[in-house]
């Protein structure tokens, strides 16, 4: 009773009052595995089709804590140098429930004979519910006794994406129309601001058979601290991946992964706050699992797995 009590006070002033200063993307700790989510220039850059699912439980053991699932797929189409890609992003956190459906396009033009960077737009359709009905309200306020029901808001992006088979960086803004849901001069008034990711990484053969790849995330957004996630991943034989990452000051992580076969990859991760929330009794981490699907015509064709 007391656990979910907490939840749903939590979840009510997350959204009542941080909700009013910025709104922010869903939180990825495999990030690199799913880059078409935050830029649109990543679309078709695979080479071939590519469908990845992806599920997210943060702070498990605290009823209405955030919950991520995500499905795309993108793969290069019909004239050289053109990918498009399509995705769903649900994210649920206490009350609240939001849904992007999201559809990218990016034109990759060769800057040398492994250098490729591409150029992309995201246009993105985002409904909301609010079950305002499920919260505790101690103080009942009559702005907050009517549901909301699939309100509607279009938006749009763009990203630039730049790689080699060892070196990626991209920079991208995935919304940039700064939608408010409610009333500004309300307390449940919440604005979605722009954020900008910067990302990027490199791979290192350190022998035949081991792989080193340490990456970077940036996010910053308008009324929201700094966020940074620096992750360092191993891959041996070409099957097996181990890592680690740090999101500053806010939580250490553990990854794992395996490419099944030549089309199939699987990984996991497990977070745990490094703040005092880390620390509660009701919080047991943050779990991760993706699965990816690579649609490889030829055998053979990939020597060597893409290590993002």
């Amino acid at each position: 009773m007391i656990k979910r009590l907490t939840s749903w006070v939590f979840g009510g002033i997350f959204f009542i009052v941080t909700g009013s200063f910025a709104q922010q993307d869903a939180q990825y700790t495999q990030y690199m595995y799913n880059t078409v989510s935050v830029n649109p220039g990543y679309a078709g850059s695979r080479g071939h089709m590519s469908i990845a699912a992806l599920h997210r439980s943060q702070w498990v053991g605290l009823d209405g804590a955030p919950k991520t699932q995500t499905l795309n797929l993108h793969s290069p189409i019909g004239y050289r140098g053109v990918g498009l890609g399509v995705s769903i992003v649900n994210d649920q956190i206490g009350p609240t429930s939001e849904t992007n459906f999201d559809i990218d396009f990016s034109y990759t033009i060769y800057t040398s004979t492994e250098g490729r960077l591409s150029f992309g737009l995201k246009a993105s359709a985002h409904l909301l519910d609010v079950r305002f009905s499920e919260l505790n309200q101690f103080a009942p306020d009559q702005t907050l006794e009517q549901d909301i029901d699939n309100r509607f808001s279009p938006n749009f992006g763009a990203g630039i994406y730049y790689h080699t088979q060892k070196f990626y960086a991209g920079l991208s803004v995935p919304r940039f129309l700064q939608t408010s849901h409610f009333d500004e001069s309300s307390l449940s008034s919440a604005k979605e601001q722009m954020n900008f990711y910067f990302i990027t990484g490199y791979v290192w053969d350190l022998n035949p058979f081991l792989k080193f790849k340490p990456t970077l995330l940036t996010k910053v957004v308008q009324g929201a601290p700094l966020q940074v996630d620096l992750s360092a991943n191993f891959m041996l034989n070409d099957k097996f991946i181990l890592g680690a990452a740090y999101r500053w000051d806010a939580a250490v992580s553990g990854m794992v992964g395996f490419n099944i076969s030549e089309n199939i990859l699987i990984g996991m991760a497990y977070d745990r706050e490094v703040t005092e929330l880390g620390s509660a009794a009701f919080n047991d981490g943050s779990f991760e699992v993706i699965l990816r699907y690579d649609f490889i015509k030829t055998k053979g064709q990939m020597k060597s797995p893409r290590f993002f």
